[in-house]
């Protein structure tokens, strides 16, 4: 497993998860695409994670809290059965034994969040309402908030465009349907893009999508 993996967060990415190979973690039936990684099995990591039915993973800790987007199939642990569109947010300390019966793929970041961000989320977005963008053709559902952080859901209609603006503290998309686009690229389903603190860009959809998307999250910037 890479370790110190896009840990440089002054650089933009863009990473099509679709074109990357599936690799082996510790637990058998369980595999991962590594996004952003401190260390092997600890620190800081962003990743797209599959578990194949009747797979699971040993009880562990997560010292600095666990975000989990489950993308499509049914993922549980002790606490409760996720279906697909469902957000989870574990704070700091918490724990759990994760499995997947009928198998599942999650979007996963671990050991980001800020001290204090103690709060568990669960939202089944599915059944949640979506509230008006800032522009024509735009829906948003948030669901976590913390500080100067910010995590939602936004919905792009067909032909909708976003004025021009900055990032404070960085911006962080991962693409669940359509095709999601800006002046720097066209990014269909399962890409993720991370830009840096006060980088600007102005966003479009031409086909229509679906975004999660992060701000006000990166580390350097968290410090000032």
């Amino acid at each position: 497993m890479d370790t110190n993996l896009h840990l440089d967060f002054e650089q933009r990415l863009s990473v099509q998860t679709m074109a990357m190979d599936w690799t082996p973690s510790p637990a058998v039936g369980v595999w991962r695409k590594p996004l952003e990684r401190e260390r092997a099995e600890s620190g800081r990591a962003t990743s797209v994670v599959r578990y194949a039915p009747g797979s699971s993973f040993a009880a562990h800790v997560h010292a600095r809290g666990e975000e989990i987007f489950v993308l499509n199939g049914t993922f549980e642990d002790e606490y409760g059965c996720y279906r697909a569109g469902t957000y989870v947010r574990n704070p700091p300390a918490s724990s759990h034994a994760p499995r997947s019966a009928l198998g599942c793929e999650l979007f996963v970041k671990l050991s980001h969040f800020a001290p204090g961000d103690d709060e568990r989320i669960v939202i089944d977005t599915t059944v949640q309402p979506w509230l008006p963008g800032l522009v024509d053709g735009l829906r948003v559902m948030p669901l976590a908030e913390y500080g100067g952080e910010h995590t939602a859901l936004v919905r792009w209609a067909p032909n909708t465009y976003f004025n021009r603006h900055r990032h404070w503290g960085g911006e962080e998309i991962f693409v669940l349907d359509g095709v999601f686009s800006d002046e720097h690229g066209h990014y269909p389903a399962g890409s993720w893009l991370r830009s840096p603190h006060n980088s600007q860009h102005e966003p479009y959809s031409r086909e229509g999508c679906t975004i999660l998307v992060k701000v006000g999250h990166l580390p350097e910037v968290r410090a000032v």
